[in-house]
């Protein structure tokens, strides 16, 4: 059976994450239903990550096995004919491998967290920011980040419902850039890592936005790491905000 790559783009909000579920809306049940519109057999997908509610993406990646080859162009246009009116969009498809996975071929994922800092409330970015009505210390923020690069046992930043064997994660990148924004600032995070715990972004997102405020010091990320104990974490953060941003493999497949 022809296996093909799925780039997909979504607004988190209407779904109750990316996973199918009964009786509520998951992004992987809209994709399924528009798949199921094209071939009988109704095909499943696979995906590099299982997003929760309200979480965005530009960047998930999934995959499908089809019963009849498709050109790559035409199978993404079939499926965002019947994707609509769902905020979802296949925005690249393309062939690959047998044996390729788009869980278990990923090297790294990509997840960026937009925070606005500004006391008017959000109106054309609502649902997709932190919206925060005061300013943060981003250079505290940075220098918090740093005790989480690296090899750790991340207890702390992983939900107690988390279903990983092992709690010790690689973090590779936590960076901060900022830029103005209507009325405030606009700040982004970009987080790398090759796999990420449930809930672990949210967790970590939600204690520097402690340092930021200077309600905790740097170096008390450092205190909560090492506690490895949930209760340690700051608080978790919203979903508005998180984007799965892209998925990484080798060789490239978009």
């Amino acid at each position: 059976m022809p296996r093909y790559a799925l780039k997909i783009e979504y607004d988190g909000r209407p779904f109750a994450g990316w996973q199918r579920q009964n009786d509520v809306p998951s992004v992987q049940g809209a994709v399924e239903s528009a798949l199921s519109k094209l071939e009988k057999h109704a095909p499943t997908i696979a995906a590099a990550g299982r997003t929760d509610a309200g979480v965005h993406a530009s960047g998930q990646v999934a995959h499908c096995d089809m019963s009849q080859a498709w050109d790559p162009f035409r199978l993404s246009e079939a499926l965002n004919y019947h994707l609509k009116p769902n905020p979802v969009a296949i925005v690249a498809c393309q062939a690959v491998d047998d044996d390729w996975h788009a869980r278990f071929s990923a090297i790294e994922r990509h997840y960026l967290f937009r925070i606005a800092c500004r006391r008017a409330p959000l109106v054309h970015d609502k649902g997709q920011m932190w919206h925060l009505k005061r300013d943060l210390n981003v250079d505290a923020m940075r220098q918090g980040a740093d005790h989480l690069i690296g090899k750790h046992d991340f207890t702390t930043f992983r939900s107690t419902i988390c279903q990983a064997k092992s709690p010790v994660k690689t973090m590779g990148e936590i960076t901060f850039d900022t830029r103005p924004y209507p009325a405030g600032t606009e700040v982004f995070v970009n987080l790398r890592a090759r796999s990420f715990l449930h809930n672990q972004v949210r967790s970590i997102i939600g204690t520097l936005e402690r340092v930021g405020t200077e309600a905790w010091s740097p170096d008390d990320v450092k205190t909560a790491l090492d506690a490895k104990d949930r209760a340690a974490c700051g608080p978790v953060s919203p979903p508005d905000g998180l984007h799965l941003k892209a998925v990484t493999y080798d060789p490239p497949v978009f």
